[in-house]
């Protein structure tokens, strides 16, 4: 098959995706495909089947520390175009048998570019445009499931910076503040004093002012990725200090991983039952992971779910799809056909 490799893109989680990215592209390739990759942003003047042989870079693969610098990403584009597409990339597209979405966060990963690529007819892989809109928005996402699994208490808020002081006043305290669409624990702060609540909100301004404000679960982090609409057995992240933040997911040995997460049978189905609850709520398809909190009791809280998970050399969703023996290539074969068979049947 000939795939285009969709990365990039301008979000704050950039560099994840472009890592993400070449793993894909070299795996497509190991397994027979003409795969090549192009950044959604950037675009390439490289047309026709040579582009499918051009040379992936493999500096792509690691993440630095911070987040890219978007302006300067815009600067560094020639031209004055807004749009989101660069030079040549739909025409890549409509030559492919498939798109592979290596994106993530809120350029990718909200529904938009599915929506486009389903409008021009181009098979792509992932949750369709609406499963993926609203799980992007957590808000929406914690509103739909509510009533199905337990979720943290919440609310959100759109404010600017003269709203920081009230609502640090009125917010109850630990706890935890998230940018309501991004991903990659961009923005995520958890907030233990109320200085440390001012600033996260200072920071959430920058970040748009549309926050959601978590009442905080002390507990294990454990993830639950989903292939093929089965879930795959739990993963628990110990990072070495700190929460789980952008730095501790994409550096090397910054966090331990344990799959299968050490935990009772009993609690490993609860987590399995609540992700699928999730995963089906929202109408998504192919693959996914969800992220909770359980509790010293026991109990899985809900916390969100992503529909493009990462697929860099720290990920998870490889590590758990590993522990039931399917290996990177395996892992980027079935997602290629499961995701022809969801939009053969319109999912």
């Amino acid at each position: 098959m000939k795939i285009v490799v969709l990365a990039g893109g301008l979000s704050p989680e950039r560099n994840v995706s472009l890592s993400t990215g070449v793993m894909v592209t070299e795996a497509l390739r190991r397994l027979g495909h003409r795969a090549g990759l192009v950044d959604l942003y950037f675009g390439t003047e490289e047309a026709g089947d040579a582009f499918f042989d051009a040379p992936v870079p493999e500096e792509l693969k690691h993440i630095s520390r911070q987040a890219p610098d978007l302006e300067g990403v815009r600067r560094s584009r020639p031209g004055e175009s807004k749009s989101l597409f660069g030079p040549g990339v739909l025409a890549l597209c409509q030559a492919a048998d498939l798109v592979f979405l290596a994106l993530h966060g809120s350029c990718g990963e909200d529904g938009r570019v599915q929506a486009a690529l389903e409008l021009l007819g181009v098979p792509y892989t992932g949750a369709g445009y609406l499963g993926s809109a609203i799980a992007m928005d957590k808000d929406l996402t914690k509103r739909l499931v509510a009533g199905q699994v337990s979720t943290p208490a919440w609310r959100t808020v759109r404010y600017g910076a003269e709203d920081v002081e009230r609502l640090a006043d009125e917010t109850s305290l630990p706890a935890v503040v998230k940018p309501v669409a991004s991903g990659s624990s961009i923005g995520v702060s958890i907030a233990h004093t109320a200085q440390e609540l001012r600033a996260a909100l200072t920071e959430g301004v920058a970040l748009g002012g549309r926050t959601v404000l978590e009442q905080y679960v002390s507990g294990r982090e454990i993830q639950v990725g989903i292939l093929e609409d089965k879930a795959l057995p739990s993963i628990e992240i110990i990072p070495k200090e700190g929460f789980y933040d952008y730095a501790n997911k994409y550096q090397p040995g910054a966090a331990l991983e344990v799959c299968p997460a050490e935990i009772p049978p009993e609690t490993e189905e609860k987590l399995r039952e609540a992700a699928l609850r999730v995963y089906r709520a929202l109408g998504l398809s192919v693959y996914a992971r969800a992220d909770f909190i359980v509790d010293g009791a026991g109990e899985p809280w809900f916390l969100e779910i992503n529909t493009l998970p990462g697929m860099t050399p720290t990920s998870l969703l490889p590590q758990e799809a590993a522990a039931v023996g399917v290996d990177y290539d395996a892992l980027c074969q079935k997602i290629v056909d499961a995701s022809l068979a969801a939009r053969a049947q319109g999912r």
